[in-house]
Parts: C-alpha cells; structure tokens; sequence
C-alpha cells in the first residue's frame, strides 16, 4: 500500500511504462529527435549528417533528465540509450544503437559513460560485441565526483560532469576528429572536471518509497544521483553556506578526489538542480558560487544555472567546475542542436559589469521658496484633505476590516503624513501639471498597496493636460484622464464596488468645468461631491468584482467600500477648503 500511495504521488499513468512515454514524449516534442523502434533508444533524425564523422552515444539509467536524450544534437550526442529509472540500459539496446550509427556511415562511435558499475559492464558488453562485428567502437569514462577523500576501487562516481563531456566530445566530432583523437582529448579534459552535490530530501523511484530518509532540517552532502550515501550529514545551512562548504571541499588537497584550483585558473560552473529546487534557490546558489569563486582569484568564464542532470524529484542542487584553456572553452561555445543545452553567452561572466545606471530620475519637488499666485489656495487645500484623512483613519480601517486588509485608513494616512512633510520643506509649483506630477511621486513612493498605484496612475495621467494651461476646459480633461487611467490599468469599472464608484460620477459632473460660466465652478464642484459621497454610499449594495473584496461573499459586505469612501472624504476635504478660501476672498 505503501508503495502505492507513494506512486500516486508523481504525475505518472503507469509505473512499468513511465520510461517508454517519457521518450515518446520527448521525441514527440522535438522534431530533431527519433525512436528506434523496439529499444529505449533516442537517435538524431539527421542521422545522414554524421557521415565520415565519429557518432557518440551516452546513456544510463532514467530519472535524471534531461540527460541523456536531451543533449541529442548536432555538436553533441548522435544517441542515447535508456534504461529503467536508475538502472543501466541492458547491453542489446546499446548494441542496437552502436549499430544503427554504424550503419549511417559513422567513422567511429565514442562511447561516454558514467561510472558505475552497471553502465561500464553493460556499456562494455556492448563495446566488445561491436567490436566484433568490425565496428570501429571506444569508450570514455566520466569520473567526476569529489565527494570522497578515500575512493574506493569502484573510484569516482560520473555525476553532472558528464554533460560537460558530451559537449566537448560532441565539439570534436563535428569538426571531423578522428576517433583516437577525440578519445585522448576528453580524457584529458574528465581530469579538469569535478562536482560535488548536496541535497535537503531523498527522491523516490516511480512505485517506490524514497531512496534513503532524511529528517527535516538536515541537509546531505556528497550523494550520489540515484540517492547514495553520501559524506556529511548536518542542519540545513544558508546558501552562502552550503556553497563555501562545497567548493572547499572539492578543491581542498587532502581530499584525494580534489578537483587543483588556484587563483587565475578559469573555469566553467555549472549550478545543476537536482529536481525539486525552485528556480529562484537555484539563482541564489549560483550568484554565492560565482561570488565566492571570484573572491577567491578564479576566472569565471561561463555559467550554467538551470536542470542538466537531475535525480528525479530530489531537493537539491550541485556544482560542477571544469578547468579551462582557450582550446576547450572554443569546443565548449561551438554551436549545437543539442535542445537541453542552454543558449549561453559567449562572454566572461568574471568582469562583468552586473549593473547598469538607471535614468535620471525627474528632479524632486523644488525647496521651499517663491510660490506661484495660486500656491496659498493650494497648500490650504492639501492641508485640508491631509488633516481630515487623519481623522478618517480608523474609521476607513473599520470598513475595509470586512472587505480586505484592514489597512485603507493606514495607507491613505501614509499618503497624507509625506504630503504634509512635503509641504514643510518645499514650494508649491506654480504649475499645476508639475503639482500633480510631484503628489504622483510621493504617492508612488510613500503610500504603498493598490491605492497607492492606483492614486499615482490617475495623477500621473492627468498631469500632462495641466501642463500649459490650468482653465476648466484643462482640469475636465485631466481629470477624465486620471479615471480612464486608473480603468485600463487596475481593470475595474463602475459597479465593481471600487473607489471608482465615487470618482466616475464626480469627474463626469466635473467634465462641465469646460462649458461652465464665470463663477460657476464652484456649483459644479459642490454636486461633484455630492455624486461622490452617493456613489460612495451605494456600493454597501453592490457585488464586489474587483480587488480584495472580490474573494469576499456578498453578504459579508454591508458597508460601503472603503476606497470609494476615501475619495468621497477626499473630494469633500478639497470643496470645504476652496469654500473657506472664497469666503476670506469676500472679506
């Protein structure tokens, strides 16, 4: 049962055909890519091209995708052989993809294998059954893990090295190397390769339990990726951590499976992720990684960050650092089909600038000083609107307790604490576009949540119209601006219980600005407000179908929405203050 409840766990239809619909999967996905039919054998489509030239062919157990058959392509593998998930292709598979290179005209066929016991015999079976037949056959073995400072006879694990190998192989056999050659030069280069890996939980064959336990909050370093036994076991550490404890151990000397590195020595590193780790984990190892190699006098040549040899669902992560000169760095960027090989950058990682300088912000709101013949009015106004949303504070934070977070009254404080700093320490623009512009960056900046961007739209939009002239017509279209801004941006609409619901009716009464007679601004406004605070009071019997409110059953919300009083308290604040200001004018 146990078994079974574990193989529910993964996305699968059938724990014996997993393996078989993975490839047809992958083949069905990739133009490039064919089946040979009555193996688990993924080959080139183009197999014409390999012609004269040496075939390579990797492969092992599944579950580690996507290696190998993702790294099929021109300028890689012409093939790869799978077995079931974490067990050695058997020999006859091996054999029949040896012979269908073979008998597209390859020169020769390289055959790269990791180092375990079950592909170097099974691999090697093979090998020696070609060679009879006359096939000009060879094998490579990738032995790349510095885990152990003792190996055993079985020597150094092939891990995420490998993919590596099949890149500087797959070089060399495009170029038309010769067999002989081509083996010497990446046996040459597997001694320049090491990785090490780390992992925060066991992964599980399909129909099976996890490989190994390990409790929550501990991490293992150096497993294998079938989920062997590792080194170290400790408490899971920061990635900071982790990556210092990696990289010391694999280059340290006493460990008899170190990888020689000194400062001036560039390498390639390859983050690889083991399964489970999620995108961003795998960006802060790499950004520790390249930050320690550098601190450390290493030249940081390429970087691969992303999922080259996994171990099915295992949380976890390794590095692999190859050692290069110009030779094999040029093999390493020569061009490839290959469709899990990442498009990578030509350049040197190291050196890099990592930022660039943003541009120049607008200049900030002018100190205090000379203001414009309108500025008294103004400052009057937004003192006004400030000091009475203090007081609305709690009770616009008791409203939207019931329709959202419960902080409206908070954030439209915030709004109002830095424009009363702000009207402190500066003049007020005698422009009214520049005006709006400086409350846009302040609201922006300092009031934080939806209001926040949504206040800053609708000033944002609306400035530009007050830029050369401030008369009604200019204030009309502005504010119409400002709304439609705040529509095609946030989404919402009159009816869907937002602030709209009290700004819409206001601006549309406000449009008579443009056709209003001297002296009749003030009338408009009045009804403006009162459209407002009717518009506001509505939306206690509306559906919510925007915002926070919307996740919100109707029959909770009783009381009106909280953004859409806002603006009615706002509006109100701005039409006292202008009829105090024409009261004194009287005087």
């Amino acid at each position: 049962m146990a078994c079974i409840m574990e193989m529910r766990r993964k996305l699968l239809n059938s724990v014996d055909t997993c393996v078989d619909e993975a490839l047809e999967g992958l083949v069905r996905s990739n133009a490039s890519l064919v089946l040979l039919r009555g193996h688990r054998v993924v080959l080139r489509s183009d197999l014409e091209n390999i012609r004269g030239k040496v075939a390579l062919l990797s492969g092992g157990g599944s579950g580690h995708e996507p290696a190998h058959a993702g790294y099929i392509g021109m300028g890689m593998l012409s093939g790869a052989v799978a077995g079931a998930v974490f067990a050695s292709p058997p020999p006859g598979s091996i054999l029949a993809a040896i012979q269908a290179l073979w008998s597209r005209g390859a020169s020769g066929v390289l055959l790269v294998v990791k180092n375990y016991t079950g592909d170097r015999l099974n691999f090697g079976i093979a090998a020696e059954q070609a060679r009879s037949q006359g096939i000009q056959v060879d094998m490579v073995i990738v032995a790349d893990d510095c885990a152990f400072a003792q190996p055993s006879k079985a020597g150094r694990r092939g891990l995420c090295g490998t993919v590596l190998v099949h890149k500087l192989a797959g070089a060399l056999a495009e170029e038309g190397c010769p067999l002989e050659t081509i083996v010497a030069r990446v046996n040459e280069a597997i001694t320049n390769i090491g990785t090490l890996g780390v992992s925060l939980s066991p992964c599980s064959v399909p129909g099976c339990l996890p490989s190994f336990q390990l409790p929550p909050g501990e991490m293992e370093l150096g497993l294998g990726i079938h989920g062997e036994p590792g080194i170290l076991r400790s408490k899971v550490a920061s990635a900071n951590e982790v990556v210092k404890t990696m990289i010391s151990h694999m280059t340290e000397s006493s460990n008899k499976s170190h990888l020689p590195l000194k400062p001036g020595d560039s390498v390639v590193l390859s983050v690889n992720n083991l399964g489970a780790l999620s995108c961003l984990e795998i960006a802060v190892v790499t950004k520790a990684a390249v930050q320690l190699l550098e601190e450390h006098g290493v030249v940081i040549v390429r970087v691969m960050s992303g999922s080259f040899m996994t171990s099915l669902e295992m949380a976890g992560m390794s590095l692999t650092l190859l050692k290069v000169d110009e030779e094999i760095l040029r093999l390493f960027d020569a061009k490839t089909t290959a469709p899990a090989w990442p498009n990578l950058s030509s350049v040197s990682m190291s050196g890099k600038n990592l930022f660039m300088e943003p541009v120049e912000k607008p200049a900030g709101p002018a100190d205090k000083g000379n203001e414009g013949s309108l500025a008294s009015s103004i400052r009057h106004v937004l003192e006004s609107m400030c000091r009475i949303l203090l007081q609305y504070q709690d009770e616009l934070n008791a409203l939207d307790r019931a329709a959202g977070d419960g902080d409206c009254g908070n954030t439209h404080a915030l709004a109002a604490n830095a424009i009363q700093e702000w009207l402190s320490i500066s003049s007020i623009p005698g422009n009214a576009g520049q005006l709006l512009a400086d409350l846009a960056l302040l609201v922006q900046e300092r009031m934080g949540g939806s209001s926040g961007a949504l206040y800053c739209l609708f000033l944002s939009a609306a400035a530009p119209h007050l830029a050369e002239s401030c008369d009604g017509t200019a204030w009309a279209k502005a504010l119409n601006a400002g709304t439609e801004a705040m529509k095609r941006y946030g989404g919402a609409e009159v009816g869907d219980r937002t602030m709209l619901d009290a700004l819409c009716p206001a601006v549309e009464e406000m449009k008579k600005l443009s056709t209003a007679p001297p002296g009749g601004h003030m009338a408009i406004l009045q009804t403006a407000v009162e459209k407002a605070v009717f518009g506001a009071e509505s939306t206690r019997n509306l559906t919510a179908r925007a915002g926070r409110a919307s996740y919100i059953a109707s029959e909770h919300l009783t009381q009106p929405d909280p953004g859409a009083t806002a603006i009615a308290i706002i509006l109100k604040a701005v039409l006292n203050a202008l009829k105090g200001d024409s009261e004194r004018s009287k005087c």
